[in-house]
């Protein structure tokens, strides 16, 4: 697996946290256990766990930052993908702020609405 596909399976990780409305390490590897993470393990603990431990504060940085559009207002697949590019932006530090904003943007174009790529833009931009 490599870190694209890894990403990927982070959004849908976190997708499922926010429909489940659990935001623990622990639902977290039960969702991720059903997969093959090749290489990617380290990675995909660090952003989970990071996401878990400080989900009030990105949650928080969105909210400031979306203009109108709360983290309870949004897609939840713009939410899960916002969710995972501030969570690289703030503690990732070998992942530079413009690949996770560039990987965020091509995320939306895959799973988003048409306007999801533009609006996680805007968002991630001011992060």
């Amino acid at each position: 697996m490599n870190r694209k596909k890894a990403r990927e399976l982070a959004m849908q990780c976190f997708f499922q946290m926010e429909a489940q409305k659990e935001f623990n390490t622990g639902s977290a590897e039960a969702f991720l256990k059903e997969y093959t993470t090749g290489g990617q393990e380290d990675y995909l603990k660090s952003v989970v766990e990071s996401f878990c431990n400080n989900r009030e504060e990105i949650d928080q940085l969105l909210n400031k930052n979306s203009k109108g559009w709360p983290v309870d207002r949004m897609a939840k697949t713009d939410l899960a993908i916002s969710r995972l590019a501030v969570t690289e932006i703030l503690f990732c530090h070998d992942i530079p702020k413009a690949v996770a904003i560039n990987e965020a943007v091509e995320l939306a174009k895959v799973y988003g609405t048409e306007q999801s790529s533009k609006f996680i833009n805007a968002i991630l931009k001011n992060i």
